[in-house]
């Protein structure tokens, strides 16, 4: 589930976006949900009737019927600090083992051995 508190700049670019949406083919369709999941944590499903289409009228009517909040631009803002700052506490959080010991990044350990191996072609 994305968000449900938004300010009523985002809730603007969210309308254009479903306006863009609802006159893209389907490619563009999926590129614009995409930038709505991405950049405004906004997810069509969390808001609409299944089977139905979601546009700008859907949007409004979300907003009157209390589905959707719009709060003044310093909540938002501290809002999406403290979503911040908790995925950087799950994500360390994830790369600790049970026994407290730091996990292996593995995609740092990767990109060490390639970076190994084309200074030192030969072993």
């Amino acid at each position: 589930m994305g968000r449900n508190k938004y300010s009523q700049g985002e809730i603007r670019d969210i309308a254009r976006l479903l306006r863009q949406k609802n006159a893209a083919n389907r490619a563009g369709q999926k590129l614009i949900r995409h930038r709505l999941r991405v950049d405004y944590e906004f997810n069509i499903s969390d808001f609409n009737e299944p089977g139905k289409a979601f546009g700008e009228d859907e949007l409004r009517q979300a907003i009157d019927r209390r589905a959707i909040l719009i709060l003044d631009d310093d909540t938002i803002a501290g809002m999406k600090a403290k979503r911040a700052r908790d995925r950087e506490r799950d994500q360390a959080a994830r790369q600790q083992t049970p026994d407290g010991e730091q996990a292996t990044d593995w995609q740092e350990a990767m990109r060490k051995w390639d970076e190994y191996y084309r200074e030192n072609p030969d072993t």
